[in-house]
């Protein structure tokens, strides 16, 4: 078996880790034990381009109990945990590629990597995996029944293409789920984030003025636990909805060039480039921190701070790069510009990617029970799989639900009833 792992002697340690989260993972264990039943991936190969934590892990065993051949490499090059990588190899005998800090060639190698065991199922997170396929691998097309998106910025990119009529066949956009975007997104991506400003830095949140650029479902996450943590919260937007559901929700809001002079620290979530720039560190205060938690580390324009700076960047802390800028004032980089959560701290709760990842695994076997049944488009999960998501992660913390008596069923199914 093939591999490219940082060192197997770090195995055991990810066993353990692994076991650990997926005690928090009942949803998925559900449909393991169902997957393990019925078999739906015999025969085939899903390749995915992931962030390589025990969460993933778990996603991986799971989809190995439906008797798929799995490879597996990162979907960011500083959100690998090189214990889990070992342990897949050692303990499951999972191909993983991918190694944390592994620079950008490496990265893209083990992208080809995977694509070099000729998936039949690809699993995504940022769309690289299904980009690199159209771009440089397409004779691996024909034999594609399609493929699952995890996160907003990758959707963007595949819903892109398929305007274009670029993409060739059918994905599953596994972030627009309702189980996924609304809890994932906004209260694991609210706590990993600032988990990881405060590992990387060690500093108290209450009291700061925090900046937080775009108020989707990420950037809500984060205003919502930067509030918590007792921080003066100010949200920049450029969708006037958003904006005004920030107001309403009691957030101070302003364009970025007013809140730079203010601002203590700035997180940006938007999937876009250059939220933070040039113009913006020019009137920051001395000692402000950039974090970024977009997939790609282009919200933060690193050139720019480089162009401002007066030499190469000090590394005072594992993840905080400081730039002194020409007129003395030190800006403070975290993990590198990437995802601040994942480079600094351990990604999304266990409890959180629960959903998500089942979310997943129901998106692949909807593929192939649905094979080439599916228009080369981005598809939703079909309501139907969210609400069971649900159902069973409600029953795993022993919560019940009311059911529709008839007579209820009948009044919200018919016309004639009324004032």
């Amino acid at each position: 078996m093939e591999y490219d792992v940082k060192n197997l002697d770090l195995a055991p340690g990810g066993r353990r880790r692994i076991d650990w989260a997926h005690d928090e993972m009942d949803v998925l264990e559900g449909v393991r034990e169902r997957f393990a039943k019925e078999r739906p991936f015999a025969g085939l190969r899903i390749g995915a381009t992931m962030h390589v934590t025990t969460e993933t892990a778990n996603l991986m065993i799971t989809l190995q109990a439906g008797g798929a051949d799995l490879a597996l490499s990162a979907s960011n090059p500083l959100s690998t945990q090189d214990d889990v990588a070992a342990s897949l190899v050692s303990h499951y005998e999972i191909p993983v590629y991918a190694i944390k800090g592994e620079d950008n060639d490496t990265y893209f190698k083990h992208i080809q990597a995977v694509l070099d065991t000729k998936p039949h199922i690809v699993m995504d997170d940022g769309a690289d995996l299904v980009s690199t396929i159209h771009k440089s691998r397409r004779e691996l097309i024909p034999n594609m029944l399609g493929g699952t998106e995890e996160t907003t910025t990758g959707i963007v990119r595949l819903r892109a293409m398929a305007k274009d009529g670029a993409l060739k066949f059918p994905m599953m956009a596994v972030n627009d789920a309702m189980t996924k975007h609304l809890f994932d997104n906004r209260y694991g991506t609210g706590q990993s984030t600032m988990d990881g400003i405060i590992r990387a830095t060690n500093y108290l949140i209450a009291g700061r003025n925090v900046v937080v650029g775009g108020y989707g479902w990420c950037s809500r996450g984060i205003a919502m636990r930067a509030r918590g943590l007792g921080a003066n919260v100010i949200v920049t937007e450029v969708d006037p909805l958003k904006a005004l559901e920030a107001v309403m929700d009691g957030f101070r809001v302003m364009p970025m060039m007013e809140a730079a002079p203010i601002g203590d620290i700035f997180v940006s979530a938007t999937g876009d480039l250059h939220v933070l720039d040039y113009h913006h560190f020019e009137v920051m205060k001395d000692g402000a921190l950039l974090a970024n938690s977009g997939h790609f580390d282009v919200e933060i324009n690193k050139p720019a701070l480089h162009e401002l700076s007066t030499g190469e960047p000090k590394r005072v802390r594992p993840f905080v790069e400081q730039f002194t800028l020409k007129d003395g004032r030190k800006l403070n980089l975290l993990g590198e510009g990437r995802l601040i959560n994942l480079a600094a701290a351990e990604g999304h709760p266990a409890a959180v990617m629960d959903m998500s990842f089942a979310g997943q695994a129901m998106a692949a076997k909807y593929l192939v029970d649905n094979e080439g049944k599916l228009e080369n488009k981005v598809h939703t999960i079909p309501e139907e799989i969210d609400a069971e998501i649900a159902s069973i992660k409600l029953a795993a913390m022993g919560i019940g639900i009311d059911t529709l008596t008839e007579e209820q069923v009948k009044y919200l199914n018919s016309w004639e009833e009324g004032t």
